[in-house]
């Protein structure tokens, strides 16, 4: 049997890395771009919320169109419309430039999450679905451990335009290498006929529309509470992990007192084992627990629990000003965030009934990246006023005990929601 499915894995786990660095560029450069252009800590919270206002807000839009027209056209548009928009970014000349193409490239990488969500449920049985989901979410840790550095080394050295012109290039090698390569299973000439069976005997999401249609899919799932409360839980988890994905270069500079390169370097350890912890742990090992027989379901809420639980460490980083601790704690707080990230993702195609994977997944990250914009606005006005990262780091904490809440209590078990009648 061929391992097709495990290349296209790879493929989409690329383009997230990709895009994820796209999207860290900015926090690299907002020292630079706060002395050249006398930012405020307010209106570098706005800088780095402009591309989640746009993200956000097109991700119901983007996972309509994922469902009507399929992933491989919406996904080549987006990664062609998102390479354009961060070369763009290097173009600009002040700060209302820069805003706008960080709208820009929001809406351009809207459909990419989602479609990578669509994706695993077409190209891989259940009992692979963390691993899958693992690849491409370990991907958007991974890109701050490779990411920071080269952008840092960018704009360190030749300035904040080449940081994003660098991200740009990137952008450009993995549209061609999108373009070339994604195909869904029943069109993919590489894919054998016993991978195929074995994919859709594992449980596969079935290829095709919704037999409702898109509008009537959506007002139907939209009364489920299995779709309303993974959209709490995750977004509970994005709160925790948008603010640290745009504010700890910052923290590390203005908190303790870091330069831009010492920053990236130690921005890097707290992503490595994020990285792992969500490729190893919420990838590998939930899905070897669910191998040998455990239930699906109490495995992947105990996990996402557990991971969120440890994400609590960031009250520790409230009360340090030692980078040593402060390292510690952050580093503990996001390896178990990451942990329970592809499992909670994966909620998303375990859920969905036919041709609505897209649709559920574009409402829940929808609220998710929301997240993005209140976290980086919310820790701006509290660091602008308080001088301090401590009350950030607390909001964060009582948001995710809110999260924890949500999955244990509210969600019930993980199986898919029935499928709607023909006609509502």
């Amino acid at each position: 049997m061929t391992h097709r499915r495990w290349i296209i894995g790879v493929l989409l786990g690329t383009g997230v890395l990709v895009n994820y660095i796209d999207r860290i560029s900015l926090s690299v450069a907002a020292p630079q771009l706060q002395h050249d252009f006398g930012l405020t800590p307010q209106a570098v919270g706005f800088l780095f919320s402009a591309f989640f206002w746009s993200y956000s807000l097109a991700q119901l839009p983007g996972g309509l169109l994922l469902d009507r027209f399929g992933i491989k056209t919406v996904g080549r548009w987006g990664t062609f419309l998102w390479s354009v928009a961060s070369g763009a970014t290097a173009l600009c000349s002040g700060y209302a430039g820069i805003f706008t193409a960080r709208l820009l490239l929001g809406i351009a990488e809207a459909p990419g999450m989602i479609g990578n969500q669509k994706a695993t449920g077409l190209w891989f049985p259940t009992r692979e679905r963390c691993r899958s989901t693992a690849i491409f979410d370990s991907a958007a840790k991974f890109a701050n451990v490779i990411g920071v550095p080269i952008v840092a080394f960018f704009v360190v050295g030749l300035g904040w335009r080449w940081g994003f012109a660098v991200t740009a290039f990137l952008s450009f090698l993995y549209f061609a290498a999108y373009w070339l390569m994604y195909r869904d299973p029943s069109e993919d000439k590489h894919l054998s006929r016993q991978e195929h069976a074995y994919i859709l005997a594992g449980g596969a999401v079935p290829e095709g529309q919704a037999v409702s249609g898109q509008a009537n899919m959506l007002a139907y799932v939209l009364q489920n509470r299995k779709v309303w409360a993974h959209m709490i839980g995750y977004s509970a988890y994005g709160y925790s992990f948008y603010l640290f994905l745009t504010w700890l270069p910052g923290y590390l500079v203005e908190s303790l007192h870091m330069s831009i390169l010492k920053s990236a370097g130690f921005a890097t350890i707290p992503w490595i084992f994020a990285s792992l912890a969500d490729l190893l742990i919420g990838g590998f090992f939930v899905d070897y627990l669910i191998g040998r027989g455990l239930d699906e379901s109490k495995v992947r809420k105990v996990a996402i629990a557990i991971g969120m639980a440890a994400g609590l460490a960031v009250f520790g980083a409230a009360y340090t000003n030692d980078p040593f601790w402060a390292l510690v704690w952050i580093t503990i707080a996001l390896s178990g965030l990451s942990a329970a990230a592809p499992v909670a993702s994966s909620i998303v195609s375990l859920i969905s009934p036919r041709g609505a994977t897209a649709t559920i997944g574009g409402i829940v990250n929808l609220t998710n990246n929301l997240m993005g914009v209140a976290a980086p606005v919310i820790t701006g006005f509290i660091v602008g006023l308080t001088h301090s990262f401590a009350g950030a780091f607390l909001v964060a904490g009582v948001v995710l005990i809110v999260g924890i809440f949500s999955y244990l209590v509210l969600l019930g078990r993980i199986e898919p929601i029935p499928d709607p009648p023909a006609r509502m």
